[in-house]
């Protein structure tokens, strides 16, 4: 096991090949425990060059809408007709009351719907 911090994107590169050829690597293993370090050195580093931003929240509507199988007549009847269009459109903020709503009954977090503000 020669374990190296992952600077470079060939370093990554190579760390994510070995994490796949010792994937299936048995419990208390040497291989094992290289997977482990490997993998957080590689987290670690996905982290700092790959961050994920936050979501935008009427693309979480719509995810969560498109995972329940629901359309806009769906929302409409929570939070509104008019609402519903124009949330969806980006032409009006949620608001707390919307948040709540879409918390309650879509099971979406306050926290993905509030954005970045």
């Amino acid at each position: 096991m020669n374990i190296k911090p992952i600077k470079t994107e060939k370093d990554y590169e190579r760390a994510l090949k070995r994490i796949e050829e010792i994937w299936d690597a048995k419990p208390n293993s040497k291989d094992e425990d290289e997977l482990d370090i490997l993998v957080t050195l590689v987290e670690k580093y996905e982290t700092e060059h790959y961050p994920i931003g936050i979501p935008d929240p009427v693309e979480v509507i719509k995810f969560r809408m498109d995972q329940m199988g629901m359309e806009q007549k769906d929302l409409a009847k929570l939070i509104g007709t008019n609402r519903a269009s124009e949330v969806l459109s980006g032409k009006r903020p949620l608001s707390i009351n919307m948040i709540r709503i879409l918390r309650d009954e879509l099971g979406i977090p306050a926290d993905s719907l509030v954005g970045s503000i």
